[in-house]
């Protein structure tokens, strides 16, 4: 295992995320509209005893609203009824205003997803299909009737009526419906990607024949579909403790504020035989209910108590938007923990489509020997990989004599790490360096220096040598050649920045994958991997207490999967695979995992921020207010703002609770911009920027409107 050291270069703002994102035609207008109507419906009490901290506000309003009417509903007031009346009633509104304000940032947030989710449902409609029988007869059927192992035709401007796999023919389809991308995607078969289809995507060139691999109801659309519109989502272990810590201190200040009344009681007893009963009523107007009301509202934790759901969906619609099935917000918010990242190498670091580039003969064989034996090793090796080596071999000049049977093929499995064919009594294989080794000597035979030599030359150059032999006989070695992808070096450089460690696993021999490790920037590699090996790496890690994440595709993948704090599983994996994993990329592109680690973090840094800010701002606000209700008593001295009034203060202090949620929706929903830096400085980040920020903001905001409700007659 090899350790690779990251620079220390500065660090600079990550955007988030880098992958590819899918974005679809979205009705702004019929979103916000319908963002309002929930917004609505959400003063429902049953949705709003949800939420601790907002059902106090709502409940506030109601008091508020009932003493708007009747101003003595609580005894007899000092006060011009008619002037109590109207500031009631303009805390109503306010307090209305936050409410709504709040239910909006919540309700944009799940109409974005469920727009995604009518843009797509646009994409699906019953289509007829032409059904290809038995017997080789067409049938039109309709696109619902269609099942998994059916098979259709299609001709240019088709939709395809369902997911499926293609089996004949070569065209252009438009996915746009889907990605988001203009551009037509070839299909064609014998691989795994570019031989997929996706139900409600049009054919735009040429035939094809698909098998349908999906029932009705189970394709890419109605999986999209069913992730914005299932079950209610349920909150995060850390969504929940945060909610219990709010709701504590709506507690605390709700009791501090439901004890002023008595207090206010003796203080304006005191007032009164002291220095008149005019101080004394301009003292008890300060302690009316809906004062005292405003004033609990303006102290508690409104603001993340307002958008904290928001924050959530809006992470859950994130991953969504790059085609990633998440199985509750539980799992994105794992993303943002965790400290090690398994990656394979192949598909993932590299690009993935391995090609071969040479034939380098070993132990006496020329370069035509070795061309033919690589030709009938890889007679039924439908991969990219193997095409390839057929195709090198054939423009080498081999060929296999036309009367010989074709054979029988021996696919690859993760445990002999090897394929071929039999054919004519003999064993053609290829495989892994060590696999072919092991082979040849069960066979009785010897393994030449120059293999080693050749492994070695392949290694060096980052490639991946594949031995080649027949029977008992080595006769080279394949360079199949593979290009690390651009941009990942600087990309964990940032994640190392953020305390995540990035293990590389492959099949490759030590000296491959120390060079490709060292091409990527990865801190670690485990060489020769097997898929036991990796359940291996994520129980070791995870004894240090630490976090994994990692991705997989196949059926011995499923325990690794299980295994880790977030596995994502490939949508062209295993059924076993899926299951296992608590997140699965439609796209099936193991990069991804990079991206959805940073959405976890910037999720966990969005909610730290704001909850910071809002902190901020009560204590900034209980500064402000507090000492304008002691001004009222005679002691001036404490207002050092220079507030008009104790009402004013705290409508103002009122109108600037309501009137931040809104302003900071768009942060919620967006993200904070972060930079890769370790939980240490973004803690000192956190405070420097949100804590000052939210300290200093509410001075400035409610000593203006203080001003603007004095210049309108309002205090």
């Amino acid at each position: 295992m090899r350790t690779n050291k990251g620079n220390s270069k500065s660090p600079r703002p990550l955007r988030v995320p880098r992958g590819r994102r899918h974005t679809r035609k979205v009705n702004r207008t019929g979103l916000y509209q319908s963002a309002i109507r929930q917004s609505f419906l959400k003063l429902d009490p049953r949705i709003a005893v949800r939420n601790p901290v907002l059902f106090v506000v709502w409940l506030g309003m109601i008091v508020t609203a009932l003493v708007t009417i009747n101003p003595h509903l609580f005894g007899t007031i000092a006060a011009d009824s008619g002037q109590q009346r109207l500031l009631n009633g303009i805390i109503t509104l306010i307090l209305f205003l936050t409410v709504l304000f709040a239910n909006f940032a919540e309700a944009i947030a799940e109409g974005r997803g469920k727009a995604q989710a009518d843009a797509l449902r646009s994409t699906r409609s019953d289509t007829i299909a032409r059904k290809i029988l038995a017997d080789g007869s067409i049938e039109s059927v309709s696109s619902t009737a269609l099942h998994r192992g059916d098979r259709v035709k299609l001709l240019a401007g088709d939709v395809i009526p369902a997911d499926g796999e293609v089996i004949e023919g070569i065209g252009s389809v438009d996915e746009s419906a889907i990605t988001g991308e203009s551009a037509p995607v070839l299909k064609q078969p014998g691989t795994d990607i570019a031989s997929s289809v996706t139900g409600g995507t049009r054919l735009l060139s040429d035939e094809l024949t698909v098998r349908i691999t999906q029932d009705p109801g189970q394709g890419f659309i109605d999986r999209m579909i069913s992730l914005v519109e299932g079950a209610e989502r349920r909150k995060t272990p850390n969504e929940i403790a945060l909610t219990v810590l709010l709701a504590v201190l709506t507690q605390v200040f709700l009791i501090v504020v439901a004890t002023i009344p008595s207090i206010g009681n003796y203080i304006a007893g005191f007032l009164e035989t002291s220095l008149g009963p005019g101080v004394a009523n301009t003292f008890r107007a300060s302690s009316s209910i809906a004062i005292l009301i405003s004033l609990l509202v303006a102290l508690i934790p409104t603001t993340i108590g307002g958008l904290l759901s928001a924050i959530g969906i809006a992470g859950m619609d994130r991953v969504a938007q790059f085609n990633v099935i998440a199985t509750s917000g539980r799992a994105v918010e794992a993303c943002g923990d965790v400290n090690t990242l398994l990656l394979d190498k192949t598909g993932t670091i590299t690009l993935g489509n391995r090609l071969a580039d040479e034939f380098i003969p070993v132990n006496g064989h020329n370069l035509e020997e070795l061309a033919r034996i690589c030709l009938a090793a890889s007679l039924f090796d439908e991969t990219p990989e193997g095409r390839s080596i057929v195709a090198l071999a054939r423009n080498l000049g081999a060929n296999l004599d036309s009367d010989d049977q074709p054979g029988e093929g021996v696919p690859f499995s993760a445990r002999t790490r090897m394929s071929g064919t039999d054919r004519d009594g003999e064993e053609y294989r290829k495989g892994a360096v060590e696999a072919i080794k092991g082979f040849v000597r069960s066979r009785g035979g010897s393994v030449p220096v120059s293999l080693d030599q050749a492994q070695e030359r392949v290694s060096r150059l980052g490639g991946t040598p594949l031995a080649v032999c027949r029977g008992n006989d080595i006769y080279g070695v394949i360079y199949l050649k593979d290009i690390v992808k651009p941009g990942l070096k600087e990309r964990f450089d940032q994640l190392r920045r953020m305390g995540v460690r990035t293990i590389m696993l492959t099949g490759d021999n030590q000296i491959t994958a120390s060079v490709i490790a060292a091409e990527a920037g990865v801190d670690d590699f485990i060489a020769e991997a097997t898929p036991e090996d990796k359940i291996e790496v994520i129980r070791r890690e995870q004894s240090q207490g630490k976090l994994v994440a990692m991705t997989g595709d196949g059926t011995n993948d499923a325990p690794a999967l299980a295994q880790a704090n977030v596995g994502v599983a490939m949508n062209s994996g295993t059924q076993a695979a899926k299951e296992a994993a608590n997140m699965v990329d439609l796209d099936s592109d193991p990069t991804k995992l990079i991206d959805l680690v940073t959405i976890g973090k910037q999720l966990l840094i969005t909610r730290g921020a704001l909850t910071t800010f809002s902190v901020a701002n009560d204590i900034a606000k209980y500064f402000a207010i507090i000492p304008t209700i002691f001004a009222a008593a005679g002691i001036g001295a404490l207002n050092i703002m220079g507030l008009k009034s104790a009402q004013s203060a705290i409508v103002s202090a009122l109108i600037y609770n309501a009137l931040i949620i809104p302003v900071l929706i768009p942060l919620a929903l967006k993200g904070v911009q972060f930079r890769p830096l370790t939980a240490d400085q973004l803690l000192r980040r956190n405070i420097l920027i949100y804590g000052v920020g939210g300290m200093i903001a509410p001075f400035i905001a409610i000593k203006i409107i203080d001003e603007i409700i004095s210049a309108i007659g309002l205090r």
